[in-house]
Order: structure tokens, then C-alpha cells, then sequence
């Protein structure tokens, strides 16, 4: 049987080593895409997107190489005069690496930095969630990044 909570955990220290750790990346399992690994224990985490600015992926959590947790999102540059890819991912590495050290992804969050304001919201939990993450610059929406998941079945 599954353990929520070791999912949970090994979920939150993989995101935190991979995109916002700036983790090591690892050859493209399809053309085109940008794939990190982390690996620990049983578990393994794979995250796989394609683009820059605007970009699509999905991320996937493996016990014993049986997949067990998947999320996807989908980001995107609303106002590209006001921000740029680079700005948007630092803005977001910078908040999430303060959520993760919460020791949680989930649950809403929100950080002000110099470039930005940053809002995540969600619903659920690790079995079943969905939310939205946003940048706002003088009340305006710049940045959105929808994502959902939860466990996987057979």
C-alpha cells in the first residue's frame, strides 16, 4: 500500500531539487522536451515540459517503476512587455523554494519579491489537487500557470 505521507515528502524534496534546485538535466525521453530526474530510495521523480515562455508539462512520480502521482501544467507570459521568461522563473524559483522549505507544495502561498507579487492557489490534497500560480506587477496579471493531479490507478 501507499504511503501518502512518504509520497508526499519525497514529492516535495524532488521539486525542490529539480526545477528550483536547478537539478541536473537528463537526456530528453521525447524530442524536444527538457527532462529532470530525481531519484530516492523506491521512489523516482521524472519532470518533463516543453518551451520557454510558454510551456507545458507534466510530472511524474514513480514507486518500484510503477508510476503512482502525475501533475500537469500548462504557464504562460501574459504581458511580455511588463516580464520576461527569465524574470518569471526567478520570481517563481525564489517563492517556491520558500514553500518548499514549508515542507508542502500544495495549500496556497503567497510572496512578495522585488519583481513581483506571487499567489498560488489549489484545492485538494497530494491524492487529488488542482491550482493555479500567478505573478502579479502593480495589480496586473502577468504570469499564470494552471496545474492538476493526483494519484494514479490501475
Amino acid at each position: 500500500m501507499l504511503d501518502l505521507t512518504a509520497l508526499h515528502d519525497f514529492i516535495v524534496s524532488a521539486k525542490a531539487a529539480a526545477y528550483v534546485g536547478n537539478g541536473k538535466k537528463s537526456l530528453s525521453y521525447r524530442p524536444n522536451s527538457h527532462d529532470l530526474q530525481v531519484s530516492k530510495g523506491d521512489f523516482a521523480y521524472l519532470d518533463s515540459y516543453f518551451g520557454g515562455t510558454d510551456f507545458i508539462g507534466q510530472e511524474v512520480v514513480y514507486l518500484n517503476n510503477e508510476p503512482v502521482w502525475a501533475m500537469n501544467y500548462y504557464g504562460r507570459i501574459l504581458e511580455p512587455e511588463n516580464i520576461d521568461a527569465a524574470q518569471a522563473g526567478s520570481i517563481i524559483k525564489e517563492s517556491l523554494s520558500l514553500l518548499y522549505q514549508e515542507k508542502r507544495f500544495l495549500g496556497g502561498f503567497k510572496q512578495q519579491t522585488p519583481k513581483g507579487l506571487y499567489i498560488d492557489t489549489s484545492e485538494g490534497d497530494v491524492s487529488s489537487f488542482k491550482g493555479i500560480e500567478h505573478i502579479e506587477q502593480g495589480g496586473l496579471k502577468v504570469y499564470e500557470l494552471l496545474y492538476h493531479g493526483g494519484l494514479i490507478k490501475n
